[in-house]
């Protein structure tokens, strides 16, 4: 089992490319059924999602290759994943 806690430790990978995508921030949860419906990552420039683009991956639970102790693996296109905060 993973806490929210342990999550937000863990740094986010892209397998598509080797790129660091950086920490998740947040979850999105899908109400009608209880589940994690993605993981949000700030966007390029973010600092503790405070400074920088109003934009985050949105990164779908599909997504999600495999979790480390310390990483997350993730095989995504981040352009699609790439998106404003506001949505």
């Amino acid at each position: 089992m993973v806490r929210m806690y342990g999550l937000k430790q863990k740094e986010v990978i892209n397998v598509k490319d080797g790129c660091r995508l950086g920490f998740i921030c947040d979850i999105e949860v899908d109400e009608s059924c209880g589940t994690v419906a993605s993981i949000i990552v700030p966007g390029p420039g973010r600092i503790f999602g405070m400074f920088g683009n109003d934009q985050e991956y949105k990164i779908p639970w599909r997504d999600i290759c495999h979790f480390g102790d310390d990483i997350v693996l993730v095989d995504v296109d981040t352009k699609c994943v790439l998106i404003d905060c506001g949505e």
